[in-house]
């Protein structure tokens, strides 16, 4: 019964885990990690370039609050399904044009949390 292997040596801490625990979960200290080869570090320069780039776009406020505001309507639709949007698919594509019916069925259904979201979503 138990993963025990041997002697227990209570001096020792590492010695007394690996007696107790199975290898797998215990990391052990191992051998410094070698270099990629140097195609693997150009692909992965090229590819950290690329998303420095990405992350550069401008986005205006109204388009932010707007990204904001459809991502908290998804977690919204998600904790709320069954209490307010029963009768609704739960795999729908929530939009921006989808924001004011979920904020109607959270007021209407959602108790004092859901009235709460739906002010945030629609202010």
């Amino acid at each position: 019964m138990g993963c025990h292997k041997g002697p227990l040596v209570h001096n020792d801490p590492r010695n007394w885990l690996t007696n107790q625990h199975s290898p797998l979960m215990i990391i052990k200290e191992r051998e410094p990690m070698k270099g990629p080869p140097s195609q693997v570090s150009a692909y992965l320069a090229d590819i950290g370039r690329k998303g420095g780039k990405k992350s550069r776009r401008r986005l205006s406020p109204d388009d932010a609050r707007n990204m904001v505001r459809v991502r908290e309507a998804r977690r919204a639709f998600r904790e709320f399904h069954a209490q307010c949007f029963w009768f609704v698919r739960p795999d729908i594509e929530i939009t921006l044009v989808d924001v004011p019916e979920i904020a109607r069925g959270l007021r209407q259904n959602g108790g004092k949390r859901g009235f709460i979201l739906a002010a945030k979503l629609c202010p």
